[in-house]
């Protein structure tokens, strides 16, 4: 090697390590505690403990009456909250026990305490039976969006004695290739990433992703943005999501779709880009009598983009299969 390759390589090394450097100084972001975060407690959520975490949970006026109420159970997708289900939550707790949580890796329930749990669909669904458990729920109504959607139905197929029925919004369920994939999404599947990625978290970046979601980019506002960022920064979601990211069930699972006998809602929103169209009408073909709603001006989250006109559809669904 001469001297002249050796001096480039040596300044190309150098320019990466200050160009990480400078990266990591910008936008350095320190994990914050439940206790920091606490503003997005809210005023009737409570924590309960299982497997040694506290999970963050929130249950509407009825469950009060649990015993004589219909129980719903929302469950959110990766990355977000059970914040993501507040339009829902309003509009059906005046009928329904209403219970959301933050599901384990996100939110204020942050990562599993056992660090040797992975953050399989399977693992997620024994948690949903744990926290019915503590609640005293034995049948339920559940309704999940993208990874939520996922451990909706596998705890239908894998408990199907606890499930009445099911919606599904955006689900997980097929193998299929996103038309586009958040950008954040796409730095935490590399390994390699993982030490500087949870220890760094450009708001930008949240925002990029977020958008990707959206099919009205208008309706993307600051105040949705600091809720995604400053929730990821909760100790060890950062960490998890990388762990989550690199989770992939086998593809016989899908198997256990075709099994699944609760009357089943599937909504979809024609502008995702991350879990295509085409996805809604698989689980259509495959859920016998399930029931097929599209919205042609939403995203991966119509829940959250719209979420009066989405329930809608779901109290009407809830109502004919009484």
């Amino acid at each position: 090697m001469s001297k002249r390759l050796a001096k480039i390589i040596l300044f190309s090394i150098l320019a990466t390590g200050i160009s990480l450097a400078a990266l990591i100084a910008v936008y350095w972001a320190s994990d914050k505690s439940v206790e920091a975060l606490k503003k997005w407690q809210l005023p009737d959520s409570e924590f309960i403990e299982i497997n040694g975490m506290q999970v963050h949970v929130l249950r509407s006026a009825k469950c009060t009456n649990v015993d004589n109420a219909k129980t719903i159970v929302l469950l959110h997708g990766t990355s977000a909250s059970l914040h993501t289900w507040q339009g829902w939550i309003d509009e059906l707790s005046d009928e329904y026990c209403v219970v959301s949580m933050d599901l384990p890796g996100f939110g204020l329930t942050g990562p599993f305490v056992d660090e040797t749990t992975q953050y399989t669909s399977v693992n997620y669904a024994a948690f949903v039976i744990k926290v019915l458990d503590k609640l005293k729920l034995d049948k339920v109504i559940l309704a999940g969006n993208s990874l939520g959607g996922k451990i909706a139905w596998r705890t239908a197929a894998l408990y199907p004695k606890r499930v009445d029925k099911l919606v599904l919004v955006d689900a997980v369920g097929y193998r299929t290739t996103p038309k586009s994939i958040p950008i954040g999404f796409r730095l935490a599947a590399y390994p390699a990433l993982k030490p500087i990625l949870s220890n760094i978290l450009p708001r930008s970046l949240v925002k990029k992703s977020i958008l990707s979601v959206y099919a009205d980019k208008s309706k993307v506002d600051d105040a949705l943005v600091d809720r995604y960022y400053e929730l990821s920064l909760r100790t060890g979601n950062r960490s998890a999501l990388a762990d989550r990211l690199r989770e992939f069930d086998n593809v016989e699972d899908q198997a256990q779709i075709k099994q699944l006998t609760q009357p089943t809602l599937i909504l979809w929103g024609a502008q995702d880009n991350l879990i295509p169209l085409e996805n809604a009408e698989l689980f259509y073909r495959d859920i016998k009598g399930s029931q097929l709603k599209i919205f042609d001006n939403l995203g991966h989250v119509p829940h959250e983009e719209d979420p009066k006109a989405t329930v809608a559809v779901v109290k009407e669904f809830l109502a004919q299969t009484d």
